[in-house]
């Protein structure tokens, strides 16, 4: 498996007119993500800094590669940079070891 760690922070200048459109093509990219092959999970959360986190999963690498490069994708990407974001930093990791409690037998 691998994980995709999205930490953002929004524009302190962002018009609060794009947060709509923001919602719309942040929902959009989940559609879209959750039909490409591989893909297991999706998850936001937000700091009471305003920090975003996204954490996304896939299968394999291949398949995050994939989804980077997927138009749509791509274009909700630059519109993000130039608009949106003031900052982010983007970590791809396999996992190398999962634990779960409870256990499945237990």
């Amino acid at each position: 498996m691998v994980v995709t760690v999205f930490r953002a922070r929004l524009r302190k200048d962002l018009d609060p007119d794009l947060i709509p459109e923001l919602e719309k093509r942040g929902a959009r990219m989940f559609e879209l993500a959750s039909q490409m092959p591989g893909f297991i999970s999706y998850k936001d959360f937000q700091a009471e800094d305003g920090e975003t986190l996204s954490i996304v999963e896939f299968d394999s690498l291949d398949h995050v590669r994939a989804w980077h490069e997927q138009p749509e994708h791509r274009q909700v990407q630059q519109w993000s940079r130039e608009r949106v974001y003031a900052s982010y930093d983007i970590k791809t990791c396999e996992v190398v070891r999962t634990l779960r409690f409870p256990t499945a037998t237990g």
